[in-house]
This record gives C-alpha cells, structure tokens and sequence, in this order.
C-alpha cells in the first residue's frame, strides 16, 4: 500500500519524494537521520522555517504511519536456512520490509511439509524449498509463473556426533558398507524421498535399511537419536555438536538445488521481489557459500 502525503505537502512534488523516502528506514531513529539529511541536502531548512506544520510533521515522525510498511510471509525448508538467517536482519533494516517466516519440509509426507501447510491455507506470500519440492507446488498451480529464481544448489553430505568416529564413505562400496554398520539413519524431505526411490535400491540394501531409517535431521545426531544422518551440506554446517565426515561419492550423489517463487494470491508481490532479488544478489553470495553452498548464474526475478 502507498502511503499518502498530507495535501498541503502534495503541492510540492520534490518536497513529496524528499518526504517519502526515509520512511523505507526501518528505526524511527534511523528514520529521523535520514529525514533530516535529506531536508538539508535536496530542499534546505528553510522550508522548515516557513511551514510550521511540516514542521511539527518532521518532529513527530507523522509524515507516514509505520504501519504502512510491507509485510511479507516467507514459508521455507532448511537447506538455504542458515544464510537466510544471517542476511534477514540486512534486508529489513534496509528496506524497512518487514518479514516473518514458517518452515517446513520441501518434500515427504506428514501435516508440516510446504505443500500440506499450503493445503491447509497457511498465510504465505512466497516459499524457498527444494526444486523437487517446488516443482510439485507448481504442478498443483499454486506458483505464479516465471516467479521462479534458483538461489543455491549444495550436494547431499553425511553427519555424525562431534567426537565420534568417522566412517568411511570415500567408494560407494565403503559408503554402502557405512551404511549397513549404522544402527540408525536420519534423513528428512527430499533426501528421504532420494533414499526411498532410488538410492537403497540402487545400492541393493533397501530390505537391510528399512528398519533403520528415521525421520531425523542432523539435531537428532547431535543429540545421539541417531547414529548418522545424510542431509544436505548446508544444514549439517549450520549446526554445532555435529561433524561433516563428508559429501556422499559423486556417483550416487544427490545435488539439490533451492529455490524461491512467489504464490499466487499474494499481495505483497513487489516486496517479494525485492526479498527474491537480494538473496540472488552478490551481497548474499557469501553468507550462502560459507554453508558450502553454490551459486547458480544469476537470474533477475
């Protein structure tokens, strides 16, 4: 929504834009700065002296009402989580957009994936989820298209407790093997859905697996729930109390790219935008491959 100028204000129309851009600024305080480096240097204080009511709006911070601000309602997996995190706190302080996020499974069954919340008509404006995820969402017509944008693709690792020993997974026939000798496997979303349609079988240990597999990310291993965890690189990074023995060998390896749409319905498209195009941008890229993720070429939403 647009907030609108007092119509003493709207006479002027450079005084209007001058007016109505510190208020992207997130703190009042901040607003206040802005504002008054902008008077000083595109209109000059003696507007202020001849116009006691802009005065009294400059003093008060009433030009535009806070609430006027977007707000926008993100619905996300864990793969891009950790970045996200970090780089959520610089956008809203720079926009004054204001953001709230859910999260959920990109994949599987049960009541809190992506696509079970959404079913449930779950408040969102735009989702970042796996690919595979995403692509379901996109069957059932809930993405607006051409929305799409990849942000990261990061291949699928093996976590154990800190401390523990570290099994070996540098063959496919080792990684097998690893496999077998654990007394428990945690995997979640996507990677349990590459597990159970592929991989096992591929591997010929589908029968010798089933009763070891649980529903476990890489916290469950930290905590000793399971023995080892496959799970995307970036999730076992994020995490203390958890050592990455290392990616799953090239041959059977799952690289899972996430991405980020906006739903159809929303009516905060254009925030959206601008959230989409800040975690596309370079000022993300580190906070992104520091959690040994990978950057695809980039695409302007």
């Amino acid at each position: 929504m647009r907030a609108q100028l007092p119509a003493f204000l709207q006479e002027d129309d450079r005084l209007g834009r001058t007016l109505m851009f510190p208020f992207g600024v997130a703190t009042p305080k901040a607003r206040a700065s802005t504002l008054r480096t902008t008077l000083k240097r595109n209109i000059g204080m003696g507007w202020l002296r001849r116009s006691p009511q802009l005065l009294v709006l400059v003093v008060t911070g009433l030009v535009l009402p806070t609430g006027s601000l977007a707000q926008v309602k993100v619905l996300m997996s864990g793969g891009l989580s950790a970045a996200y995190e970090e780089l959520l706190p610089h956008f809203q302080n720079t926009t004054g957009i204001r953001v709230t996020t859910a999260r959920g499974a990109s994949q599987g069954e049960g009541p809190n994936t992506i696509g079970a919340q959404l079913r449930r008509g779950a408040p969102a404006d735009m989702v970042i989820m796996s690919r595979g995820g995403l692509a379901e969402l996109m069957a059932e017509g809930r993405i607006v298209p051409g929305s799409d944008v990849d942000l990261a693709s990061v291949p699928l690792g093996v976590a154990v407790r800190a401390g523990t020993p570290k099994p070996d997974i540098r063959s496919v026939a080792a990684f097998k093997q690893s496999l077998l000798r654990a007394k428990s496997v945690g995997s979640q979303s996507s990677t349990t859905v590459y597990l159970k349609t592929r991989l096992l079988a591929q591997l010929g240990i589908e029968s010798a697996m089933a009763e070891k597999l649980a529903n476990a990310g890489p916290a469950s291993v930290a905590t000793g729930e399971v023995e080892l965890v496959l799970a995307p690189v970036s999730e076992i990074l994020a995490l203390s109390g958890v050592d990455l023995v290392g990616t799953v060998p090239d041959e059977i390896q799952l690289v899972q790219t996430f991405a980020v749409a906006l739903l159809k319905g929303t009516k905060e498209a254009e925030a959206c935008r601008r959230l989409i195009t800040f975690l596309a941008s370079e000022t993300a890229t580190p906070a992104v491959e520091k959690m040994g993720m990978k950057r695809p070429p980039l695409r302007r939403p």
